[in-house]
């Protein structure tokens, strides 16, 4: 199975939220036709109804065995939304989920034993194309799917292979939830900078534009991030003073951050019950 297929064959998306709509955008920029899409949607975005007028597919009937359903409706939504696509299990169409908290046993369970299944852990920054996903097929997928994809994940940043579907949670917790804990590392950086006498704009601007560029000079450098650290470090300088607070052994940021990714995977762990 390639991208040609998923184009004669036909695309169903399961939802089309904010993530969903970024894959679809995504897909629309590489070269995907609208006229290969279904869309179900009780709550369609005015730009999905938009895209009817080119051809897109919403709320119809569903081609016969189309290459790929992407399951994105909220965990909530599941059990009320699968079961409509049964009818499409145990086949040739490749199941794509990137739910959270809704393991590959569900998806088999619900639509067949022998429904090929891929797994996946998209985050938000794919709204703007730098997102990182990770995925996982189910023993009736092949290269080939896993492959598949891949390809059609990475039209919203970064992809990752996992060996076992349990890593999901542990991804969960890292990059899942981890754009909220860099959000909340913005507003802090930002109050501390207002607490030192800077107006609250320039502070904001000051914090989101340091989070931002460093965080994109820890993905294109060659040196590791604890190199970058190092570099910026003067000894006896300011950065070292702020890196004492932040690097205490008990009640610095490591510490704190293993805890709170701990707490969003176990949290994850739950949910797939």
């Amino acid at each position: 199975m390639n991208m040609n297929d998923v184009y004669e064959r036909g695309l169903v998306l399961l939802g089309c939220g904010k993530m969903g709509s970024a894959m679809l955008q995504g897909w629309l920029g590489n070269g995907m036709p609208v006229t290969s899409v279904w869309i179900i949607d009780p709550n369609p975005s005015d730009w999905v109804l938009g895209l009817v007028a080119d051809g897109l597919h919403l709320n119809t009937d569903l081609p016969a065995a189309p290459a790929i359903v992407l399951v994105a409706v909220k965990p909530q939504m599941m059990a009320q939304a699968l079961p409509t696509l049964t009818p499409l299990g145990n086949g040739s169409t490749l199941f794509i989920s990137v739910a959270a908290g809704t393991p590959m046993s569900f998806y088999e369970t619900t639509l067949g034993a022998d429904t090929p299944v891929v797994r996946a852990m998209p985050n938000t920054p794919a709204a703007v194309l730098r997102g990182i996903t990770a995925l996982i097929g189910n023993d009736n997928t092949g290269k080939a799917e896993v492959a598949l994809a891949e390809t059609l994940l990475q039209a919203v940043g970064q992809t990752v292979q996992l060996d076992h579907e349990a890593q999901i949670d542990a991804v969960t917790g890292v990059s899942g939830s981890g754009p909220a804990y860099v959000f909340l590392m913005i507003e802090a950086m930002a109050a501390a900078g207002v607490a030192q006498g800077l107006a609250p704009e320039l502070a904001m601007k000051l914090a989101k534009a340091t989070v931002g560029g460093a965080g994109q000079l820890a993905e294109m450098a060659d040196d590791d991030p604890a190199q970058l650290r190092v570099n910026v470090t003067s000894p006896q300088g300011t950065t070292a003073a702020a890196l004492e607070v932040l690097m205490d052994a008990d009640a610095g940021l490591t510490p704190l951050m293993v805890k709170a990714v701990a707490a969003s995977a176990d949290r994850s762990r739950e949910l797939s019950k």
